[in-house]
Parts: C-alpha cells; sequence; structure tokens
C-alpha cells in the first residue's frame, strides 16, 4: 500500500502594529494633527516587513499567516463546522505538513531540482478548472474569501511537484519489481477471481512510539468530524501521511491480501459508505473509508449501462399525505397497464404525466434501494412509485440494458508500475523520516 508524507504550503506576512512615539496633538504642522517630535527614540523592534515565525525549518521560516492560510482550505471544504478544539489540533497539523513540505523541497533544492514558476502555474489552472470548475481569476478571488491565498495553495503544489521529481531521481532507479514477482501477482490475481475487491479510502497518521496517545486523540477527532458531515477528501488532504493524501486518501481498488492484516480485518465486514476507525497499525493509525465493493476480475451488475424513462406527477401545493397516497396509487395502477415503453408516453398522457428519457444511465449511478429495483426488472417493467409530496410520485420504466463486461484485470505492464509505485512510496517514508531526523527545527 502506498505512503508517503503529505505536503502544505506557503503564505504572506503578519503586519505587527507600530506603537506611537508621542501622543497626537491638535497643532497646525505638516501632518496635521499628527506631531513627530525631532528626536524619534523606537521603543520597540516590531517591524512590519518582519513575518512572526511558527518554525523555522533549516532557516527557512513558517508563519502563523502560511499555517492559518492552510487551515483555512480545511474549513471551507467543512463549510466551516469544526469546533475550535478542533481546530487548535488542525492547526498542529498543519504545521507538522508545512514542515515536511519544507524539508521535501529544500532536499530537492539540494539535489539541483529546479520547479519552474510555469510549472506551477500550469498546476495551479489545472486546480482552478478540474477541482473547483473555476478560472485563474475566479479561483484567486475565492481563495482570498476564505482566508487563503493563490501564494498559499501554490506553495503546496510546488511541494508536491517537487517531492516528485526528487523520487523520480533518487529512489525510483534504484526500484526493481522482477517479471517473475509480476507473474506471481497475476496468478494471484487468477486464482482469487470472484473474490472481493474494495475501494478504500485512506487517513494514515504516522505515530512514533512516544505520540502514540496524541496521534490517537487526534485520529478520534477527525473520526468525530467526519461523522458529522466532514469532507473525507479534504481531511485526507490535509492529514493523512500515505502518499495517496494528494487524492484525497483514495487507494484505488484492492483486495484484502495487499492490506496490512488489520487494515484487512476491519474491510472485510464494511459496507460501501461505512467509516472504520482508528486502527492500530504498525508506525500509526489508520482511518478506512469503504467507498464501493466489487468482485475480483468478474462483472459488475451495476456497471450495466441502462435506457430508463422517468413518468411522473407533481401534487399540488397543499395536497395531504393521504390524497398523495391515494394519489400515487392510482398513478402507479395506471402506468403499468402501459404495453412497454412505446406506449408509456400514452398513458402517462392521459394522466397528465410527464415522460423523460435517457439511455446512458449506470446503474451504479442510481440512489442504492433504487439500484436493486431497477437491475431486477425485465424491458418493459416499472421501478416501484418513489418520491415526496414536494417533489410528486415517479416510476422508473427500463427500455434498454448494456451488461458490464467482464473486468480482465490489470495487463503485466500495469501490475508492474502498481508494484513498482508502492515500493517507491514505502522507501519514500523512510526517506521523509530521515529528513526530519537531521533537520534543524526551532519553534516559537
Amino acid at each position: 500500500m502506498q505512503r508517503r508524507a503529505g505536503a502544505i504550503l506557503s503564505g504572506a506576512a503578519l503586519i505587527a502594529g507600530l506603537i506611537p512615539a508621542a501622543p497626537l496633538l491638535a497643532q497646525d504642522s505638516p501632518q496635521g494633527a499628527i506631531v513627530i517630535p525631532d528626536n524619534v527614540t523606537i521603543f520597540t523592534n516590531d517591524n512590519p516587513n518582519v513575518r512572526r515565525a511558527t518554525a523555522v525549518v533549516n532557516g527557512a521560516v513558517i508563519t502563523g499567516t502560511d499555517v492559518a492560510q492552510r487551515l483555512a482550505l480545511i474549513l471551507a471544504a467543512n463549510q466551516g463546522k469544526i469546533s475550535d478544539e478542533e481546530k487548535d489540533r488542525l492547526r498542529l497539523q498543519v504545521l507538522r505538513n508545512l514542515i515536511d513540505e519544507t524539508l521535501q523541497i529544500q532536499e530537492a533544492k539540494a539535489s539541483d531540482i529546479d520547479i519552474s514558476q510555469d510549472e506551477i502555474d500550469q498546476s495551479y489552472a489545472r486546480v482552478a478548472s478540474q477541482n473547483f470548475n473555476q478560472n485563474i481569476e475566479a479561483m484567486n478571488a475565492y481563495l482570498t474569501r476564505i482566508g487563503s491565498s493563490a501564494d498559499s495553495l501554490k506553495r503546496q503544489i510546488k511541494g508536491e511537484l517537487a517531492w516528485q521529481r526528487l523520487l523520480q531521481r533518487n529512489v525510483s532507479p534504484f526500484i526493481n519489481v522482477s517479471a517473475d514477482e509480476v507473474k506471481e501477482m497475476l496468478d494471484r490475481l487468477k486464482a482469487a477471481k470472484g473474490t472481493d475487491e474494495y475501494r478504500l479510502g485512506e487517513i494514515y497518521l504516522a505515530a512514533p512510539a512516544e505520540a502514540q496517545e496524541q496521534v490517537h486523540a487526534n485520529a478520534l477527532q477527525i473520526v468525530d468530524q467526519l461523522r458529522k458531515g466532514g469532507s473525507f477528501v479534504a481531511y485526507a488532504r490535509q492529514y493523512s501521511q500515505a502518499s495517496t493524501a494528494a487524492v484525497g486518501g483514495d487507494l484505488g481498488w484492492i483486495r484484502l491480501g495487499q492490506l496490512p492484516a488489520e487494515l484487512a480485518t476491519a474491510a472485510r465486514e464494511m459496507q460501501p459508505g461505512q467509516l472504520v476507525g482508528p486502527i492500530p497499525i504498525p508506525g500509526g493509525f489508520s482511518i478506512l473509508y469503504l467507498i464501493d465493493k466489487r468482485q475480483v476480475l468478474t462483472a459488475d451488475p451495476r456497471d450495466a449501462v441502462l435506457a430508463l424513462k422517468q413518468i411522473s406527477v407533481d401534487f399540488p401545493a397543499g395536497t395531504s399525505e393521504a390524497v398523495a397516497s391515494a394519489k400515487a396509487k392510482t398513478f402507479a395502477e395506471t402506468i403499468k397497464t402501459a404495453k412497454g415503453c412505446g406506449d408509456v408516453d400514452r398513458v402517462a398522457a392521459s394522466i397528465g404525466a410527464s415522460v423523460v428519457a435517457n439511455d446512458q444511465v449506470r446503474a451504479r449511478d442510481l440512489p442504492g434501494p433504487l439500484q436493486n429495483a431497477v437491475l431486477t426488472l425485465s424491458i418493459g417493467e416499472t421501478s416501484p412509485p418513489f418520491g415526496s409530496i414536494s417533489e410528486g410520485v415517479r416510476m422508473l420504466m427500463l427500455c434498454g440494458r448494456d451488461d458490464a463486461q467482464t473486468d480482465e484485470g490489470p495487463s503485466f505492464d500495469e501490475l508492474m508500475a502498481q508494484m513498482e509505485d508502492d515500493r517507491v512510496n514505502k522507501r519514500a517514508q523512510a526517506y521523509l523520516r530521515d529528513l526530519r531526523r537531521d533537520a534543524v527545527i526551532e519553534y516559537n
């Protein structure tokens, strides 16, 4: 499984206040009411152009503003629904991530790896477009509005690019996966045909022996926030110290044999949408979220593409529940008299119902209860009625179905790449531990 400590960002200057050197007097002077004596004595060393450090990492300053701007991204992702206590924990985690990011950027620079501003700007533009569906100007305004900044996010991008480039140079060339190893894994995959495969999200928190209790407490707080509706992807990006942090903790499709025994045991009992953790594992704790589940090298019925017609009728404002139930029953009985998809429009029109068609609906994209109902239909049959008083009653008629094809699994080259990536990321974790161990870090 891929693990690498995540990276974070940069920031702006804190502006210190100035202490006036003399009282303000209402006199005639070039400054009006402001009178400044000829012999000025500065009573403090406050300089508005000097940033106050939260930490200094090998001489590089991390400020409170840097931390605040990164924290703002997390708060925005969770609509601000985070307690003051949780914010304090988040600040500490963000600082740790900033320290790791600084170490990664410094190590890349020492290895003569340069990340150009053009590369950073291009990646920033992609993030704005793909993740936020905004242009650069709108993205800049959004970040400012939530208390973050473009510079902050660009610093995170620089850290990620620098670390990736560093690993490509100093780690990847020394990782070897033999053809025999890949062949053995392919054979094991084929032997596992029909067994369950899991798509998991993970938040991994490293926990040295002396910090086990504190990290466990932090993990419990994260789980609590996630259960209250927090964004798993946002928390994974900011908290997780696995390499998958950059993709919101998504491990992709894996089999239980690929997981540490502790995680495999937990995942086996999980259902899609379920959150479990923190789970103690060697080196730290993991929080798991089961995104989906399927069977290895077996077609999943939920991947079928359906042609559907939706028939619906609205309820007038003020309709009572009893009247709505009676109308829904009559509606369902009438629609069931339609002789297939070619006849349903006529029948719907006779009772004032509307019909819309879509022939590219993936069964997987339907709500859970409807998935099972629709997948058992034959062509021309309808689902049970569903809806509400405010939205009206609806039924789905199945007009066609393209069943999912059997998954042939990864190719030889794809599997080799996956195995190489796994080994690179394990080596990367050790690499970052060495950087932390040798770093000179001063805290404010």
